[in-house]
């Protein structure tokens, strides 16, 4: 199948130089600067030559992209003049040293061979900005590593930042409920949990959120945890698992908690999921075909697929060999990850929304929960 980037946006011209026959081939959106330099390029001169173009008739031809497309057996006869003085006006001199003080804050002596072009020789001009390029390649180079180094430190920077954060929940987390040192380190929670304000929603938003084309970017995320709440009343979830109303806010700011901070695997991503299988479920009609204990499984399944996703996929963790990767021998790390740090939560008290629950309705949760994120 075709596409716009197939589309062949480049010419070839035939060039008799010296008797020989050369072709060239350049872009459509070249300028006639960069036409002028890749004849210049062919015929083996100095790029600040003058460029005549004749065609067999001995006519002149314009030096652009819209020159006329010739064969080999009638090539266009090139003409060279060698750089002058005149030639090489100022006006080029400062295009191009203007270029290459922008760079590299050689405005002075960009001004002073300026100044200097009508009295000095073309050789001399023509030295003098070769060296300009040479130490612009050189300088270019140097701020590439520069940059190289910049990302570093600010790596570094994140790596300091997190693990100062790691060592303020390890404090936190201690006592009856503390953690294997593991699974600590990515587990956050607040000492004492905020609340957020619980919306009343309206008819129109409480329909729209049913369905699959529900816009997830226009709500905030207070607004999203207020809807995530509303979606296990309103399926029957609190009933069904005889979950207290605390606790399911508590839940949800702790899930809010540990969805870190990245680009994409965020928690407005955590709630992307999840409304589109709330709306799957009303769509499908679910609640028709499986039971509701399902259907809280795959609820809470969504909202916890992503819980603290370090911004890297599975196939950089076992490359690099990361903690994840060696703590499940390369076997689905994040995914195995997201469902220990899920049931870390689920292991405090004041964060367990199935607490209420009896043993084999747990025990169900536990065994069905974590195959439906590996999926």
């Amino acid at each position: 199948m075709g596409n716009g980037s197939s589309f062949d946006a480049s010419k070839s011209v035939f060039l008799e130089i010296e008797d020989s026959v050369e072709k060239i081939v350049f872009s459509l959106h070249s300028s006639t600067r960069d036409i002028q330099e890749l004849i210049c390029q062919a015929a083996k001169v100095n790029k600040f030559c003058e460029i005549t173009l004749r065609n067999s008739d001995g006519a002149y031809v314009t030096v652009s992209p819209t020159i006329p497309q010739n064969t080999e057996s009638n090539p266009y006869i090139v003409e060279i003049k060698p750089a002058t003085a005149t030639s090489l006006t100022t006006l080029q001199l400062t295009e191009l040293l203007s270029g290459l003080a922008t760079v590299h804050n050689l405005d002075q002596l960009s001004s002073q061979l300026v100044s200097h072009s009508s009295a000095a020789t073309v050789p001399t001009l023509i030295d003098r900005i070769t060296i300009l390029e040479k130490r612009m390649e050189k300088e270019g180079l140097k701020s590439v590593e520069i940059e190289k180094c910049k990302k570093s430190i600010d790596g570094i920077r994140s790596q300091i930042y997190e693990a100062q954060k790691k060592f303020i929940y390890h404090s936190m987390l201690s006592g009856e409920h503390a953690m294997i040192p593991e699974i600590q380190s990515s587990y956050r929670r607040h000492a004492v949990l905020p609340h957020y304000t619980k919306y009343t929603l309206s008819k129109e938003t409480i329909e729209y959120l049913k369905q699959p084309t529900f816009d997830i970017w226009h709500w905030e995320p207070n607004e999203m945890l207020s809807l995530l709440e509303h979606m296990y009343h309103e399926l029957g979830l609190v009933k069904e698992f005889n979950i207290n109303g605390v606790t399911l806010k508590k839940w949800l700011l702790c899930i809010q908690e540990n969805y870190r901070n990245n680009p994409f695997h965020n928690f407005r991503h955590c709630f992307c999921v999840t409304q589109m299988m709330y709306g799957m479920i009303h769509l499908c009609k679910l609640h028709e075909h499986i039971a509701k204990e399902d259907i809280g499984i795959l609820i809470t399944a969504c909202i916890c697929h992503d819980l603290d996703h370090p911004g890297y996929n599975n196939t950089y963790q076992i490359n690099a060999k990361t903690e994840l990767a060696i703590r499940y021998n390369d076997i689905s790390p994040l995914e195995n990850h997201h469902c220990a740090v899920a049931f870390q939560i689920l292991s405090n008290p004041e964060t367990n929304i199935f607490a209420n629950c009896d043993q084999e309705t747990f025990k169900r949760i536990r065994t069905v929960r974590p195959s439906v994120v590996l999926i």
